[in-house]
């Protein structure tokens, strides 16, 4: 069984950056060779993928970020990040992480002046 747990985010202003974690846990043994994503809800709209990364580092994201988020992760620590910088009222959501078809609850970044 695997256990996620995302944080880092809040409120900030447009144009602002934010870094997103998503630790892992429980049956992850070995974290390196897993891929991971994150993904974001607005309301009222679908869960959409935002950016993943491989086992072997490879990334991709969704077009509307391209160029504004990385994603990067640490396998010493069990932990992926996303790094989200200048953003923009539209990149409010609940942020999940997916890892091994397991989800975490979500953390929630609102970008408003």
């Amino acid at each position: 069984q695997v256990q996620l747990v995302e944080s880092g985010g809040g409120l900030v202003q447009p144009g602002g950056s934010l870094r997103l974690s998503c630790a892992a846990s429980g049956s992850i043994f070995p974290f390196r060779i897993y891929a991971i994503e994150w993904y974001r809800q607005a309301p009222g709209k679908q869960r959409q993928l935002v950016a993943g990364i491989t086992g072997s580092g490879t990334t991709n994201y969704a077009d509307s970020v391209k160029g504004r988020f990385t994603i990067s992760r640490d396998n010493a620590k069990n932990t992926v990040y996303l790094q989200m910088n200048n953003l923009k009222p539209e990149d409010t959501a609940v942020y999940y992480c997916k890892m091994m078809g397991s989800w975490g609850r979500g953390t929630q970044v609102t970008i408003s002046s």
